[in-house]
């Protein structure tokens, strides 16, 4: 058992103060690690199904060979971990526009740091993955251009409910046939949800990418004893 409750770092951002805590969950009997920014809870250790089941998902759907795989929003790394889980992952690039959120892994305040920052595969870049996707270098500096096999985005609660209003272009026609140009043909764009799946973005979708589906997740949630569920979008581009 860890102490009751725990701040382990506490920085002041352009979006609001950015706090990571460490508590004791007496249900989980688990220490649980949590961001928040600002109101918003960004992520937390207690429920993180949905978030590694995305990366199952999105990893299933490229076809034979070695996987680059890109990650929007690095969190407490739980998709990072899940995408570097995937043997036939060669490379992950992940994106993540708080840079105290990548020292905290650095640093190894975040336990899946240690992994993270240890496995060769795994790059950390710093920047807004909304404005890089949407540039004609795309969201790895090192190669500007690059494609990958799947990108994975888990930055906003959801489609309509964002964390910032700067992010909304994204949600848009344009801007997912933006994101569908990092990809290879035939790759995967996955998104995390908090919310049942929406049939409007699923129709957005449908207008850039040749294949889409919107996968509920379910799991258990004991302090409010029963089931809860997140959605993963999934979204193939045409293979020629």
């Amino acid at each position: 058992m860890g102490r009751r409750f725990e701040e382990l770092d506490w920085r002041p951002t352009p979006m609001g103060d950015l706090v990571l805590r460490r508590r004791w969950d007496p249900v989980f009997r688990a220490d649980v690690h949590e961001i928040k920014l600002g109101d918003d809870f960004l992520m937390s250790s207690l429920f993180t199904v949905a978030e590694e089941e995305m990366a199952r998902l999105a990893l299933g759907e490229p076809e034979g060979g070695p996987v680059d795989v890109a990650v929007g929003g690095l969190g407490l790394g739980f998709t990072a971990e899940a995408v570097l889980d995937q043997p036939e992952v060669a490379s992950l690039v992940v994106v993540e526009a708080l840079g105290e959120v990548i020292e905290w892994h650095e640093r190894g305040l975040i336990p899946a740091g240690v992994r993270l920052t240890g496995d060769p595969r795994c790059r950390f870049v710093h920047g807004d993955f909304f404005a890089m996707s949407g540039s004609k270098d795309g969201v790895d500096p090192q190669e500007p251009g690059r494609r990958f096999h799947a990108v994975l985005v888990d930055i906003d609660h959801s489609p309509s409910h964002l964390l910032d209003e700067s992010h909304a272009d994204f949600y848009t026609v344009e801007g997912l046939r933006r994101l569908s140009l990092l990809l290879h043909p035939g790759g995967v764009f996955a998104l995390w949800s908090n919310d049942p799946p929406e049939a409007r973005f699923s129709a957005l979708l449908g207008e850039v990418f040749a294949e889409v589906r919107a996968e509920v997740v379910a799991f258990p949630n004991p302090l409010q004893e029963r089931d809860a569920a997140n959605t993963v979008y999934l979204a193939t581009t045409h293979s020629t």
